[in-house]
Order: C-alpha cells, then sequence, then structure tokens
C-alpha cells in the first residue's frame, strides 16, 4: 500500500516503420519588380514625454505618501504580531518550566 506504484512501459511488439513522406523540390523565381526604398520621413521635434504641473506633482506626491503610510502601518503590525507572539511563548515556557520542576 505504501510502496510507489511505478509504471511499466509496454515492449514493442514489431519493428516499426515511420510512414514515407514524399517531398517534392520547389523552385525559387527573381522577384520580377525592383524594390522601392521607403520615403524619408520628417524627424518630429523632440519634446518631453511627461508634462509635470502642479496639480500633478501634488497628486503624486500624496499618492506616494500614502503608500509609504500604508507599507509602514503594514509592518509595523507584523512586528507587533511577532513580539506579541514572542512574549505569549517565553510565558508559556515559564509556567511549563515551573510546573515541571514541582514535580
Amino acid at each position: 500500500m505504501f510502496r510507489p506504484k511505478i509504471p511499466t512501459m509496454p515492449q514493442p511488439t514489431g519493428l516499426v516503420t515511420p510512414p514515407a513522406a514524399v517531398v517534392e523540390p520547389t523552385t525559387i523565381t527573381p522577384a520580377a519588380a525592383p524594390v522601392v526604398p521607403p520615403a524619408a520621413v520628417a524627424p518630429v521635434p523632440s519634446r518631453p514625454a511627461v508634462q509635470l504641473t502642479p496639480g500633478t506633482a501634488l497628486a503624486l506626491v500624496g499618492g506616494g505618501t500614502a503608500v509609504v503610510l500604508v507599507v509602514g502601518a503594514v509592518l509595523v503590525s507584523m512586528l507587533l504580531a511577532v513580539a506579541i507572539t514572542a512574549a505569549s511563548v517565553a510565558v508559556c515556557a515559564v509556567v511549563v518550566r515551573s510546573l515541571l520542576t514541582r514535580r
């Protein structure tokens, strides 16, 4: 029941050959029309992709502050959970030790 069952590979019964595929040669014909080079594209004047207005800068600062506060609250709550768990384990250890020494 606890031994793994290894599947057995069935042995081939005879000589197996793949079906023959017919390969026909193809001819390559050169293109009759000459290749025309693409037309030159006029350069686009470069300008910054993102324009920061005072409103967008304020929104970015507010969003970043909110993210930092949320992440900080999560990390502090995790640290408190670990500290409370460690304290309760320490109290349990002291109680068990005192029960075992009274025997």
